[in-house]
């Protein structure tokens, strides 16, 4: 029977290794070659001293440049390491009771990827023509291909992949199961799920539980109704952009109705996602870093509370618990938001020893872990909520100011009256 409880006590941490490790940004084979993953065993010490017990790693197989753009399913990224080096990464993680997760990108293939390469050389004699969506042997491209095909989002250097052809959907399948089988991944995190033909998730989601009844399935969505995608046939979380965008803008306008708005449609009595677990978080790898997103720094202090104390799964984006910049628009694109990191020489105290604190509060507490959300008090400037599990409770509340602010408010026949700090946060049991 399928069990993926773990989830709901784990605090993630999302790392982008082809930039965290000093990657080359082009993969040119044996020139490029290294064994850089193995640096992520020196940071075991860090995530657990963090709170950390699972880990979401970006691409990490065989791609051509950022790692969107696989060439193989079937071996980890030579700028990386070997398939062996991997092996010892994943054993030190359990060995330290991390879970590790991995990035699929399975809707687009880079044009290295040998069933493209195929077909650009044999065409219509190819026995992968029926692998690229929207094949078209009589069009053209910015290549110069003599032919067209679909990609992802324009850029036609991701071939889009048809998963109406079983074999597409076998050659996929095949590799999860290696890397459930040789490797003891924990799940899967799908990029632009929202572009995959929707019956693959429930033929991943079978193979995968016969694989291990433990295995978790989350997907890459940005807009709409999450319970098309999280459900008993398909995913068991999506990425929650929705209240992404809540956390930050709320501290920036002094407007916590916003995120309290969308954390009682989420998850309020009678809520979209009771009893789901998405997947939160305040920056990644695709969104300027939550330092750079907030007007009033000081008000990292209170996201992060927030983070870890509303509904769903928390995780931490590598080098936002140091409180690091990173802007799309200084120049760099996204390079700028997956920089390398030696975390000996990081260094950030007092916002490292709050996460820490809030991991072990979360731990502890089946109301933060289960709970459902009631909203308590709402103001511009400051949020009380409570999270509510049986017959226990968990009472939090915010300060997006540069002021102290008295908060005084009844809950359950209980009378409340206390300072929180500017920039504070308070949790009550």
């Amino acid at each position: 029977m399928r069990d993926i409880s773990w989830v709901k006590d784990s605090v993630f941490y999302h790392i982008y290794p082809l930039g965290a490790f000093g990657c080359p940004r082009e993969n040119k084979g044996e020139e490029t070659a290294g064994h850089r993953i193995l640096q992520l065993i020196d940071w075991i010490p860090h995530l657990k001293e963090i709170g950390v017990n699972a880990l979401y790693l970006g691409p990490i197989m065989e791609s051509g440049t950022h790692g969107y753009d696989t060439w193989d399913y079937y071996k980890i990224d030579s700028r990386l390491g070997t398939n062996d080096d991997f092996k010892k990464v994943v054993k030190a993680c359990h060995d330290n009771d991390i879970k590790v997760v991995l990035d699929g990108v399975f809707n687009h293939v880079g044009r290295g990827h040998i069933a493209f390469k195929d077909v650009l050389k044999k065409r219509e004699n190819s026995t992968y023509k029926e692998w690229i969506a929207g094949l078209n042997l009589s069009g053209n491209n910015w290549h110069g291909d003599g032919l067209s095909y679909e990609c992802w989002s324009g850029a036609e250097e991701l071939v889009k992949l048809n998963h109406w052809c079983n074999d597409v959907d076998n050659h996929i399948l095949n590799a999860v199961g290696m890397w459930i089988d040789d490797f003891k991944i924990d799940g899967l995190r799908l990029d632009a799920a929202d572009c995959i033909e929707r019956g693959f998730f429930n033929r991943l989601k079978n193979f995968t539980e016969e694989k291990a009844s433990n295995f978790w399935l989350m997907g890459e969505i940005i807009h709409g109704d999450y319970n098309i995608y999280v459900n008993e046939n398909m995913l068991d979380a999506v990425t929650n952009y929705e209240c992404w965008k809540g956390i930050y803008s709320s501290h920036n306008d002094h407007n916590y109705f916003e995120i309290n708005y969308a954390m009682k449609r989420q998850w309020g009595q009678g809520g979209l996602y009771v009893g789901k677990y998405l997947y939160n978080f305040v920056d990644n790898h695709d969104v300027n870093r939550i330092y750079n997103l907030l007007t009033d720094k000081a008000n990292i202090y209170p996201v992060y509370t927030l983070l870890f104390t509303m509904p769903g799964i928390p995780s931490i984006y590598y080098g936002s618990e140091w409180a690091i910049e990173g802007d799309k628009k200084s120049g760099d694109g996204d390079y700028a938001l997956r920089p390398e990191i030696d975390p000996s020489k990081m260094s950030n105290p007092d916002l490292i020893d709050h996460i820490k604190t809030l991991a072990d509060i979360r731990k502890s507490s089946n109301p933060l872990k289960q709970g459902v959300y009631e909203e308590v008090q709402v103001k511009n400037e400051t949020l009380v909520f409570a999270r509510v599990w049986n017959d226990e409770y968990v009472i939090v509340a915010l300060n997006n100011t540069a002021e102290e602010k008295q908060m005084v408010f009844d809950y359950r026949g209980q009378h409340y009256d206390f300072v929180l700090e500017p920039h504070g946060s308070k949790i009550l049991k």
